[in-house]
């Protein structure tokens, strides 16, 4: 019962997909397929800068821990997090700066409000 569930579901999916794609055409899915891998990179942004601010909390609650009891918390725990979280608050700059070597004067950077050229 389950299989066969499953195959109607997927049967749906194809014949959606299929109608949808003969109503807006390649360049239609083209442009809708490249406006949700904007999303995904604004996303990608906005995840890398929350997280490099939680790692680096983390580092100072971490630097602190190891000042009241140095022997439980060795140093390398929070500077390794400290590392961590500037290289994931400084990953949208290292995407506009490899953009650009790859693709010329054009790249771009994603930021918190979305896409700005830099060119």
């Amino acid at each position: 019962m389950k299989k066969i569930v499953l195959g109607v579901l997927a049967l749906v999916c194809f014949t959606a997909g299929t109608a949808a794609l003969a109503l807006s055409g390649i360049g239609g899915v083209a442009a809708t397929a490249t406006g949700n891998l904007e999303n995904v990179a604004k996303l990608i942004t906005a995840a890398s800068y929350v997280a490099g601010m939680a790692f680096a909390v983390g580092a100072v609650v971490k630097f602190k821990a190891h000042k009241d009891n140095p022997t439980q918390i060795p140093i390398g725990t929070p500077i390794a997090l400290l590392f961590v979280g500037a290289a994931l608050i400084f990953i949208p700059s290292v995407f506009q700066v490899t953009g650009s070597t790859l693709f010329g004067t054009s790249g771009e950077k994603a930021g918190v409000t979305g896409i700005a050229s830099f060119g």
